[in-house]
């Protein structure tokens, strides 16, 4: 039975982990257990799953929290804020540890989680992106293990699974194309947040469904391709595929093509990253290619896009600069689903900032130069959102 401990337990991904928990009890035992702010659902999945040890990342949430769960005995440890989401990453004798904390919030309690030896099953992808240049050297450093837990990702460890190790010449990182993929260019001057969250494929949370819409997802998973798999940014491709059976394909030194298919179910990367190297038999629904029908294919719309090419200028720039844009695109989406931002306004912004940190971006940083760079953004797209302009935009070549 493997020891498990999970960050974001009441987002989508910490949902579908702990239904994996709940459907295979003999193979996995949750140890801790952390979120944001949802304390009802907390509460209920602390009766239900009784772990260790707890915390809620908004402080001010705990008391409730503790009088929803008094009637249990034994009590969990209770913890609250920032440092108690780290310290139940770092707890106990969990082996691996589901990072499903959505942003940059979840970088520290990651790195917390590697310091105390655990592996990682890294569905934050802002994990890498923002803070690479440090995770990286620590997962070498305490032998642990790295594994993708978001479908494209694990798609390509699955395809990797017996390549040699310089097999791989290529990563082509497949696109549902977002709620926008069938809009004219022109019409998205008009686009509302519950247009944006309109996801056509997937169930996700309202962050992530808006980095869809924008295709920013896609640009931040090829920085986090690049970190996890050492491709150079060459090399990494993403091709739209509305139907999101094919979840990503590698290709090998001979122009072999290997890709990875399946039903849009999150269930499964997170399973495989809990479950590696072994497979593990489900009643999930089969994929059936005659019902799945045609697959199709075709270029992702730079016009249309912007955010892939602002993505994929940060990763060849390097250093902190894939930190700055990931806290931009933060900032703006949440300024965005408050209405505060336009759609369009978003990529202008996230450029902006990125253009205005190139003097001070540092090569090789440090940990508190990623958390600066970061908190530096966020400031800074707040105070370019009170000055908006009516220019017109140029995305970046």
């Amino acid at each position: 039975m493997k020891a498990i401990t999970l960050l974001g337990s009441t987002g989508s991904i910490g949902t579908q982990t702990l239904d994996i928990l709940q459907q295979y009890p003999e193979q996995f035992r949750l140890v801790g257990i952390a979120a944001g702010r949802n304390v009802e659902l907390l509460a209920r999945q602390v009766h239900q799953f009784r772990p260790q040890i707890v915390a809620i990342r908004q402080a001010d949430k705990l008391p409730v929290l503790k009088a929803a769960i008094a009637d249990l005995d034994p009590q969990p440890i209770l913890l609250a804020g920032e440092e108690g989401v780290a310290e139940v990453a770092r707890y106990g004798d969990a082996e691996a540890v589901v990072t499903g904390i959505v942003g940059c919030a979840g970088l520290l309690p990651t790195i917390a989680a590697i310091e105390a030896g655990k592996d990682i099953a890294l569905a934050n992808k802002e994990t890498l992106i923002a803070g690479g240049p440090v995770v990286l050297p620590l997962v070498e450093k305490h032998g642990v293990k790295l594994l993708p837990a978001d479908s494209e990702h694990s798609a390509i460890f699955q395809c990797l699974q017996g390549a040699p190790k310089d097999g791989l010449r290529r990563i082509l990182l497949t696109a549902s194309g977002g709620a926008f993929r069938d809009w004219p260019v022109e019409k998205l001057a008009e686009v509302k947040v519950a247009d944006a969250l309109k996801h056509p494929n997937w169930s996700m949370g309202r962050k992530i469904t808006v980095d869809s819409a924008t295709l920013m997802n896609k640009g931040l998973e090829v920085i986090e391709a690049h970190y996890l798999f050492g491709m150079d940014y060459d090399q990494i491709d993403i091709v739209i595929h509305p139907q999101s059976i094919i979840h990503s394909l590698i290709e090998l030194q001979d122009t072999s093509v290997l890709a990875q298919l399946g039903w849009p179910d999150m269930r499964l990367p997170l399973l495989y990253a809990l479950s590696w190297p072994e497979r593990i038999y489900t009643d999930w629904e089969q994929l059936d290619l005659v019902k799945a029908g045609n697959l199709t294919f075709r270029d992702p719309d730079h016009q249309k896009y912007p955010c892939m090419s602002i993505a994929y200028a940060a990763g060849r720039t390097g250093g902190a600069m894939t930190a700055v844009l990931n806290a931009a695109n933060e900032q703006v989406v949440s300024l965005f689903l408050e209405e505060k931002v336009q759609f369009l306004d978003m990529p202008k912004l996230i450029e902006q900032v990125c253009d205005r940190y190139r003097s001070h971006n540092p090569a090789n940083p440090t940990l508190e130069d990623i958390l600066a760079a970061d908190q530096w953004a966020r400031s800074e797209v707040l105070s370019l959102s009170q000055s908006l302009t009516e220019t017109a935009y140029v995305p970046l070549a």
